[in-house]
């Protein structure tokens, strides 16, 4: 069964949290058929990562639903696992990729989960 996020832009394309300041440094998510895919949006602006393929998380749709519920109720989905530091920054990792977010970066998408802009239906 395909799903559909609730809110997505026009191009859908990859988008970030209403939260985050629209520069370039957030959690970037795309919606594509069932799978949803997740990737951080410094790794393009470092010029030291020109060339390199760029680490991109790729889950289904029905992990990528456990693991919101995950973060609103404060628990740790097993597969898709969110650690963050005293600092406040968030390492996201699945399988051996992993991304990293500072603490205004992971706040701005903790708070657009939270209104539901990352949903799937």
């Amino acid at each position: 069964m395909s799903t559909t996020a609730r809110r997505r832009p026009a191009e859908h394309g990859w988008f970030s949290s209403s939260h985050s300041n629209n520069g370039n440094q957030c959690v970037e998510v795309r919606f594509d058929g069932n799978t949803v895919q997740v990737r951080d949006s410094k790794f393009r602006r470092n010029t030291m990562n020109t060339g390199l393929d760029e680490p991109i998380i790729t889950v289904d749709a029905p992990l990528w639903t456990a693991f919101l519920h995950y973060l609103q109720t404060a628990r740790r989905h097993p597969d898709l696992v969110a650690h963050t530091s005293p600092d406040g920054s968030t390492t996201l990792r699945h399988e051996d990729v992993l991304l990293h977010f500072t603490a205004p970066e992971w706040e701005a998408f903790v708070a657009g989960v939270r209104d539901d802009e990352f949903a799937c239906v």
